[in-house]
């Protein structure tokens, strides 16, 4: 059965062909991707690979492909953290949908760059447990709420816009089509092409 997460390439030598997984290939052009649901998981694997790029060159650019309805908060600040701290320039590109926490991510790019027809979608973090006594809920409501004012904050100086503007758009889900998140200072460029810049 076809894996699109097993993709490989077929590669030529004097030692014969070999396969190699696409990633490793995109890899070998600085190119990293966040598809899916941002997770520990997914998020260790593109932390350890901005890691190893930066020691190959830290100052060359890294492109960060976005397709990902969101996910952990905690998770995705880690990304986000290690993004601001590496010394090479992390540009992102959305390719389909950045929502909730990958819209942090792509909206924190050095350069922001979408696809005609892809969207972000900003909006509050969401409570993922409930039950239990009074003040274990407040314990969490707490939080949330601190929570909610930091991916503000991050999302406000990546924007340009002040606590308010952004706290009025995340009380919702909002959408924005790529010409909206350009307007808005959520993203820098609409391109029709993926050639290296």
């Amino acid at each position: 059965m076809y894996n699109p997460n097993e993709a490989r390439i077929i590669r030529e030598s004097s030692y014969g062909y070999h396969l190699i997984p696409i990633q490793d290939e995109m890899l070998s052009h600085r190119e990293v991707e966040l598809v899916g649901e941002v997770d520990s998981d997914t998020v260790n694997a593109l932390i350890r690979q901005l890691r190893y790029l930066q020691c190959e060159n830290p100052e060359a650019p890294i492109t960060l492909y976005i397709n990902s309805p969101g996910g952990s908060v905690d998770s995705g600040m880690a990304l986000y953290d290690v993004m601001q701290a590496v010394s090479c320039p992390v540009r992102t590109v959305c390719v389909g949908l950045a929502a909730s926490m990958a819209a942090l991510l792509f909206v924190s790019g050095a350069e922001r760059d979408m696809l005609p027809h892809s969207r972000l979608m900003i909006h509050d973090p969401l409570i993922v447990q409930t039950g239990g006594s009074a003040l274990k809920l407040k314990a969490i409501s707490d939080d949330l709420m601190e929570t909610r004012q930091i991916i503000a904050r991050v999302i406000a100086e990546h924007s340009g816009k002040n606590m308010e503007e952004i706290l009025a758009k995340t009380a919702n889900d909002c959408y924005f089509r790529a010409e909206e998140a350009v307007k808005f200072g959520l993203a820098d460029h609409i391109i029709t092409s993926l050639a290296d810049k």
